[in-house]
């Protein structure tokens, strides 16, 4: 039922035009040749993929955190919870902290340092015996707070009008958290790795998931050079 609304105005978008603002001519949605340039540049392209992997990263950190604990330490659900409320609370802390770096460090570098900070966590979880590893799980959720608005703000930037259904790209690179986090519960349902058990295995999936987030904010900075990171670093919109 929602994919039919969503259809609809998909449909309303094609048919009618979009009210003018000040000192705009027209803003009709062209929507064949704007799908052709967004396909066309790379960084935003690049940016969908790293905002699908990110949520995907996201969801299978805070899901499987109760998992963990479960399964490796013998912890209630209950008590299990209490840790991922931990690991919120810092995401939404960690916030401040990562918008005041901003100001000393480009975005394509600072999500290079959070998606690296955050693999390493990642490989604490995996491989670290005990309540080391949870809260390595817990400490991913600080390298993650301004993943989201980041990599959103990197792939729409100087992409002018054609913004307006970029974003909509963005938002539906959400549809990575529907996809990898039942991919990391079929893997806990498996036999682990080498001496590792199922769910420990299972973090692998997000440790893909950073590095390829990792990928992205080095090609921001080293190859794409989007001039608003050269010249000016701020928070992204």
């Amino acid at each position: 039922m929602l994919g039919g609304v969503v259809l609809l105005v998909m449909v309303a978008f094609l048919l009618y035009r979009l009210p003018k603002m000040a000192g705009e001519e027209d803003r009709s949605l062209n929507l064949g040749p704007t799908v052709r340039r967004l396909l066309r540049n790379r960084r935003y392209v690049e940016g969908v993929v790293a905002q699908a992997f990110y949520v995907g990263a996201q969801i299978m950190c805070w899901t499987f955190i109760i998992h963990y604990g479960v399964n490796e330490l013998g912890m209630s659900r209950s008590e299990a919870q209490g840790y991922n409320i931990v690991a919120m609370v810092l995401f939404a802390s960690s916030r401040f902290i990562c918008t005041f770096l901003l100001r000393y460090f480009s975005p394509g570098r600072l999500l290079m340092s959070l998606a690296i900070s955050g693999g390493v966590l990642v490989l604490g979880t995996i491989f670290l015996q005990g309540m080391t590893g949870m809260y390595c799980l817990v400490g991913v959720s600080a390298c993650m707070s301004l993943m989201f608005p980041t990599i959103y703000g990197i792939a729409l930037d100087n992409l002018g009008d054609d913004a307006k259904l970029g974003s909509a790209g963005l938002i539906m690179a959400i549809g990575g958290g529907s996809i990898l986090p039942p991919l990391q519960g079929a893997i806990i349902d498996m036999q682990g790795i080498w001496h590792l058990s199922s769910t420990r295995t299972s973090f692998f999936l997000p440790l893909i998931c950073f590095f390829v987030i990792a990928i992205f904010g080095y090609r921001t900075f080293r190859i794409h050079h989007p001039p608003s990171e050269d010249n000016n670093p701020q928070t992204p919109a």
